[in-house]
């Protein structure tokens, strides 16, 4: 019976397709051999001896100290594109709301005081300071053509708009997804000075830390609207409040409120709503549990963001998952282990990716625990597993 540990509450919908014949799931469990979350923060947690596989039901993975988990061996799995559609549609909604100054034209007339005929003098004479623009014929500039970058690229260009997008390193998937219709640019200050608005799209990692800032604010288009529902950091606040002030930029929406920008009247700044969906969060419970399962009963590993992708049909019903660190020799000891028990291998797979590798190996026999042992023994080795 393998056991998983749930951190946060996690929805039935994703919880359910763990087998109860073959899994027991709590929220208070001893010794799990798996841990599905969402936002519980695993930085100073205890980790189990026998914990060997985290299940992220979302996208982000900031509150997982990832490095140390692969360092123990242990793949870290995520949920991108189970959101995607909720971010998406917040995206689009934040253009509608800063494009046709929805929130401050709400406010005047929960202001407004008198009988009928006194609001509707006012309105008809107050509304002209609420006058917005149409997002058809527009230029949006997306930067971060991932899972998200590219539906609202492709719902951008539906309601008419002109649509440039810029990511290095975009993967065949989305190239494929993509619409045919959206621009390439060559770099994010090519999307700034030509967009009527941006939004961003990009993880938040050491080399997007501040992607927008002071300098690449001072080549934006004027009266551009920014739109970030991707990772608080992306954007540096203190210089958008700036650009605000000084005219370059027209409005900032973000999922990311703080004391600098929840009182900004150029700002709509929301309680981190991107994915706050019931669709995206069944979604990505399911599809967190699905990897977590596969993994743990077949070595498969789809979604992970430490470790390698592989797969490998089964060749017979005896199945050795080896992880290690990436190092000379390892396929060596493992076959040779198997080897000494006069054992026969029908298939091998091997794949690495940073400091870590994986080996799945199929053999036509139940594997004793003297060979198991003898690859636990292995130098380098971080688990072992008998699937």
């Amino acid at each position: 019976m393998l056991k998983i540990l749930t951190l946060n509450n996690i929805p039935v919908a994703g919880l359910e397709r763990f087998p109860r014949d073959r899994y027991e799931v709590a929220s208070e469990i001893q010794h799990p051999d798996g841990v599905v979350l969402r936002s519980y923060d695993l930085h100073g947690w205890d980790v189990p001896k026998t914990l060997r596989a985290v299940g992220r039901a979302g996208v982000g993975t900031d509150n997982i100290p990832v490095d140390d988990y692969t360092r123990r061996g242990i793949p870290v799995f995520n949920a991108p594109g189970a959101n995607a559609n909720a971010v998406k549609e917040l995206v689009l909604t934040g253009m509608l709301l800063a494009a046709r100054n929805v929130f401050p034209a709400w406010s005047f007339v929960r202001g407004l005081s008198g009988d009928d005929t006194d609001i509707s003098r006012q309105v008809e004479t107050g509304k002209k300071q609420f006058r917005g623009t149409e997002l058809e014929g527009r230029t949006l500039g997306v930067v971060g053509l991932g899972a998200i970058g590219v539906k609202v690229a492709n719902a951008a260009f539906g309601l008419g708009m002109r649509v440039i997008g810029y990511d290095p390193s975009i993967s065949v998937t989305n190239a494929w997804q993509l619409s045919a219709h959206t621009e390439q640019a060559l770099g994010v200050d090519q999307v700034l000075r030509e967009s009527d608005f941006v939004t961003l799209h990009v993880p938040l990692i050491e080399a997007t830390r501040n992607l927008v800032n002071a300098d690449s604010l001072g080549r934006i288009k004027p009266g551009c609207v920014l739109l970030n529902f991707a990772r608080h950091g992306i954007v540096d606040d203190q210089a958008v409040c700036e650009a605000i002030q000084q005219g370059r930029l027209g409005t900032y929406v973000c999922d990311f409120p703080n004391v600098l920008l929840k009182d900004h009247d150029r700002v709509i700044a929301l309680p981190h709503l991107g994915a706050s969906t019931r669709e995206s969060e069944e979604n990505c419970a399911a599809m967190v549990v699905n990897e977590v399962r596969d993994y743990l009963e077949h070595g498969h590993i789809r979604n992970s963001v430490n470790f390698p992708e592989m797969t490998m049909p089964r060749n017979s019903g005896h199945r050795i998952l080896v992880v290690n660190a990436n190092v000379p020799h390892m396929i060596e000891g493992i076959t040779s282990a198997i080897a000494a028990a006069d054992i026969n291998i029908c298939d091998l797979l091997n794949k690495s990716r940073g400091e870590v590798a994986c080996t799945l190996v199929d053999i036509e026999c139940p594997p004793p625990d003297s060979v198991l042992q003898r690859m636990r023994d292995i130098a380098g080795v971080l688990g072992v597993y008998a699937l």
